[in-house]
């Protein structure tokens, strides 16, 4: 069970990873040893993941986001695997959900530019033997970017 201490670390820490014990023991009112600990638990038991830097994808010539929904032709265990295979293999696909409604999957992709998203749709996605449709939506802007979970 998370106390409120819990709940105000876990949002201290989705606001800035690189905060020390110190830094986490003055925000909660706790000794840097208590909040380190607090930490240590929280992470132990699984409510920390892990913790990765943000880049921002425009400096990195990643200029097209998009959301791309991908519909299976035929569903089964083997299709299934087959097109998760092909998903963890192409780094520009950075997320994959399982959805209900039209589409079976619904992908974020990161592209260069519009040949390279043409290029991923087209010569990757579509000549999967189990996908039947896709349909991608470019962002043309970002309002709110991986927003902090609620604690």
């Amino acid at each position: 069970m998370l106390d409120e201490t819990d709940k105000k670390l876990l949002a201290a820490l989705q606001k800035d990873a690189h905060l020390t014990a110190q830094q986490l023991g003055d925000l909660l009112h706790l000794s840097p040893s208590q909040a380190g600990r607090r930490r240590q638990r929280l992470e132990a038991d699984g409510y920390i993941q892990g913790y990765a830097a943000r880049l921002d994808p425009a400096r990195l010539g990643l200029h097209v986001q998009g959301f791309v929904q991908v519909q299976l032709g035929s569903h089964g265990p083997e299709q299934s695997a087959s097109f998760a295979r092909l998903v963890s293999t192409h780094p520009e696909i950075t997320n994959v959900w399982t959805m209900t409604g039209d589409a079976d999957y619904l992908l974020r992709v990161y592209c260069n530019d519009l040949p390279g998203l043409n290029r991923l749709l087209h010569e990757v996605l579509l000549v999967h033997p189990a996908v039947a449709r896709v349909q991608s939506q470019i962002v043309m802007d970002e309002l709110k970017r991986d927003a902090p979970l609620p604690t």
